[in-house]
């Protein structure tokens, strides 16, 4: 019989700070799919958490799950959030608690421009950074500012989408996918951004099948397979253990 390599050790370990992003016992289902299943971890304020795994094992589905998207339907568990329960909240409400999610297909609306779209999402309380600190971050919008937000290139929609979120007064970016179809020097710049937010005192997570470039960038890490943790751990112990890599994300 196969017996799969145990990596599981570190899931779930206590941690000296306290969370600041709390999933507990999680279940999601798409219809009758049962997608996430059980699974627990915490984010802590100011950090970075790359959630990572093969095609399918439901990363999206958690990232949709915690910013509380009417699909998929969280069955049982808790969302906990700076001592808010986000489980008990439809989308709308979790994003004024402060969830900024940026979803794979980036979602510009069309029609609007580049400022539009940022000052759409600034139509009610609570408003993020404003217009022209989002420029400072990514010049390239403050050049475009004018343009209509579907014409421009994969990149600098994506820079878009990620300025939309911040636009907004969020804790926690919930990131799927933000490297997916990019030329590697668009990446380098889009890292570069997440860092400064980083700087900022921002709580992240993001979802990315680059997963090496993911784990350069996060401090710790999570992996799921067919919807359950295999490993909670350190980002740099993903990076140097070959075995867990080939197991989980055929890398």
């Amino acid at each position: 019989m196969n017996v799969r390599p145990d990596f599981s050790k570190n899931a779930n370990q206590a941690e000296t700070a306290p969370a600041f992003l709390s999933v507990w016992d999680m279940h999601s289902y798409y219809g009758e799919s049962y997608i996430v299943q059980g699974i627990s971890f915490n984010v802590h304020e100011g950090e970075i958490l790359a959630l990572l795994g093969r095609n399918g094992a439901g990363k999206t589905t958690t990232l949709r799950s915690i910013a509380r998207m009417d699909d998929p339907q969280v069955n049982h568990g808790e969302i906990w959030l700076d001592h808010q329960p986000l489980h008990l909240m439809k989308s709308h409400q979790a994003s004024m608690a402060g969830l900024g999610l940026v979803p794979e297909d980036r979602c510009i609306i069309p029609g609007l421009t580049v400022e539009e779209n940022l000052k759409l999402a600034q139509i009610a309380e609570p408003i993020g950074w404003s217009i022209e600190r989002l420029y400072d971050l990514f010049p390239r919008l403050g050049e475009r500012r004018m343009q209509e937000g579907v014409t421009l290139s994969g990149g600098e929609q994506q820079m878009l989408a990620i300025a939309r979120a911040l636009a907004r007064d969020i804790k926690v970016l919930l990131l799927d996918e933000p490297y997916e179809g990019l030329a590697p020097v668009i990446v380098d710049e889009i890292e570069k951004t997440l860092r400064h937010i980083k700087e900022q005192g921002m709580t992240t997570i993001i979802v990315e099948q680059n997963a090496v470039r993911a784990l350069q960038l996060a401090d710790r890490a999570v992996i799921l397979d067919t919807g359950s943790i295999v490993f909670d751990g350190s980002a740099a112990e993903v990076l140097e253990n070959e075995a867990l890599r080939a197991e989980y994300l055929a890398i």
